[in-house]
């Protein structure tokens, strides 16, 4: 935990919010976020992050950013999925502290307040919301993410809280830390985690989406959670070297039964059935393990080329030049890791 941090009033607070296709929440989000934090101590800093949105989202940005100087924001080439962009907002924001939420409102603005005092008072390095309850969601999606975080605690070095997502608050020394972090498979709230630092959590109540639909289906949700699995964990294949060895033994003993059957009581091995059972049940064994290897092995292939995470085509801070045929600027950049640069889908 870090030390208290007094109260100054040049300290700058930057929300990090990703976008994708919310032209209707922009200006509902803004002016529940300053209804809230207007008459605070801090400077503030809103940096939207277009995830290559289709609609009019980048056009009101540009309009909002031109009438009120606390709002920046990036767009991205294309889309390349929440985590990317999230990761963008992080090492693009200045404030002495961040906030990433999303612009739905599922996040409340409300809570924010709880999240500074424990970071300015306390002392701590990161304060995450955690949700009471998710009425809005399905039953399967209630269960499943229990399911979820309940496997990724027993088999990750770093375990997540159970009902916390992205909408905490990092201390800069925090932010920092997930510069240094280059991988491609990103899984957010893994890496949160595996940074430590002091933590503590704010239960909430998380409400319904003001606007807008979630841009989450069952499979992203699928493809998501074994991103997160097979990023901080090698216990699937682990586990299958457990499997390799016992099956191994159960083969041999039954060998041996075998072998004594045709010794001792002179009967031929079973027939075609049982042999047929057990090659097309091994064989399922071994591709399924196949696969989990290839989990692996891809996620190595994706990282050693060493692709930018995203591209850049607008940021505000250029002031580009809009003649409505290219909205892109020059200083087009890229980023994957703190070293260059500054520096999938969403909830």
């Amino acid at each position: 935990m870090t030390d208290t941090v007094p109260p100054q009033t040049t300290r700058l607070l930057s929300i990090v919010v990703p976008v994708l296709n919310e032209q209707d929440g922009l200006k509902d989000f803004i002016s529940a976020l300053s209804s809230v934090l207007d008459d605070s101590q801090f400077r503030l800093e809103i940096l939207f992050v277009d995830d290559g949105s289709t609609d009019a989202t980048l056009e009101r940005l540009r309009q909002l950013a031109c009438y009120d100087s606390r709002i920046r924001y990036l767009s991205l080439s294309r889309n390349f999925g929440k985590e990317a962009a999230l990761t963008a907002g992080l090492l693009h924001a200045r404030g002495d502290a961040v906030i990433p939420m999303d612009v739905d409102l599922q996040d409340p603005p409300e809570t924010i307040p709880a999240f500074l005092r424990l970071w300015q008072e306390q002392g701590y390095d990161m304060v995450y919301g955690v949700r009471e309850s998710r009425h809005e969601d399905t039953r399967l999606k209630r269960s499943s993410a229990g399911w979820f975080y309940r496997l990724f605690n027993r088999i990750a070095d770093a375990p997540i809280p159970a009902e916390a997502g992205d909408f905490r608050l990092l201390d800069r020394r925090v932010v920092e830390a997930l510069r240094r972090l280059p991988e491609r498979n990103r899984f957010m709230k893994g890496l949160y985690a595996w940074t430590g630092f002091s933590s503590i959590g704010v239960p909430y109540q998380r409400p319904a989406r003001t606007t807008g639909q979630s841009k989450f289906n069952y499979w992203k949700l699928w493809n998501f959670a074994l991103d997160g699995l097979f990023s901080f964990s090698t216990l699937p294949l682990r586990v299958w070297s457990y499997i390799g060895g016992f099956t191994a033994l159960l083969a041999f003993i039954y060998l041996v039964i075998i072998i004594s059957k045709v010794l001792l009581l002179g009967r031929d091995v079973a027939g075609y059935a049982s042999l047929m059972s057990a090659v097309l049940f091994f064989g399922g064994m071994q591709l399924l393990s196949v696969g989990i290897l290839g989990e692996y092995v891809g996620r190595l292939f994706i990282e050693s080329k060493q692709r930018p995470l995203y591209l850049i085509a607008e940021d505000s801070d250029a002031q580009p030049q809009h003649d409505g045929k290219n909205s892109t600027t020059s200083s087009t950049t890229s980023s994957t890791t703190s070293s260059t640069t500054s520096s999938t889908t969403h909830d």
